[in-house]
């Protein structure tokens, strides 16, 4: 893949993330450039990284081929607006990985600019190990949508979905996701606690079963994962007890409904933009 040049607008945690991720894995930091309008998570950038630095949004988009976007939703429109008083954006891609802003929505904050491509990661993209869905505009070329994969490969894995709605079924499936395994791993680390155990030995016991359970997912594409599950509940022993008891409080239905709510979250969202 052809290296271009990269600016990202904003310095925050994913920014941090991204950046580290392809410096890791050998890509120029001569070639990456972070604005942002405080200098300390710049200093930190080029210190620990390398990389080019700017308080000037306009001095990164004119160094740039690739514009990534990394800034909070609510303050998109504003930056857009400053930086477009003095930047061309002409030939530039324009990667957005703020949440809830659909394409149309993106493409009137950057003044008709129509090479724009949503990006939305998770939180263990941090760890190298993210998952990235990929929406690309009509008008974007499949080698700037293959740039964009690429990009994000270097923390993680990505999937290119062809219908922007899709993305909102990404934040449900994977954005959000994180959480909702941090919440069960909270909740059986406080249980096994109240059964006896301390604290460092409980989260020690989920972590380690939560990791090896991913893991046998991974590394058995052929076999679905029902039956993993069942290959491991066998009949009348401990985990059958265990799985009969989630299944009769609809643990299904529950993770359904907190999908589904993700999503009308996310399309709510699309509309306050």
């Amino acid at each position: 893949m052809t290296v271009k040049n990269i600016s990202f607008i904003g310095a925050g945690n994913m920014t941090q993330s991204i950046v580290e991720g392809l410096v890791a894995k050998g890509y120029p930091p001569e070639n990456i450039m972070a604005s942002n309008p405080s200098f300390p998570k710049l200093d930190n950038l080029q210190k620990k990284l390398n990389i080019r630095v700017s308080q000037s949004n306009t001095e990164a988009i004119d160094f740039a081929e690739v514009v990534v976007l990394s800034v909070k939703p609510l303050l998109m429109s504003k930056v857009c607006e400053d930086f477009l008083k003095d930047c061309d954006l002409s030939n530039k891609l324009v990667i957005s990985i703020a949440a809830g802003i659909p394409c149309k929505r993106l493409i009137e904050m950057l003044g008709g600019h129509k090479q724009v491509i949503r990006v939305m990661p998770n939180t263990p993209s941090s760890l190298g190990a993210g998952m990235s869905g990929i929406y690309a505009s009509d008008e974007v070329s499949e080698q700037d949508a293959e740039f964009a994969s690429f990009m994000m490969k270097h923390v993680g894995d990505t999937l290119i979905v062809d219908k922007e709605s899709d993305i909102d079924t990404v934040i449900a499936a994977a954005g959000s996701s994180p959480a909702y395994f941090f919440l069960i791993a909270q909740s059986m680390t406080e249980e096994a606690m109240r059964m006896g155990l301390a604290e460092k030995d409980a989260r020690k016991l989920v972590q380690q079963a939560m990791l090896g359970s991913a893991q046998m997912i991974i590394q058995n594409p052929d076999t679905s994962i029902e039956t993993l599950r069942t290959n491991v509940t066998s009949k009348g022993g401990t985990t059958h007890e265990a799985v009969t008891t989630l299944q009769k409080h609809d643990i299904a239905h529950i993770l359904s409904e907190a999908m589904q709510a993700a999503v009308a979250r996310a399309q709510q969202m699309a509309k306050e933009f």
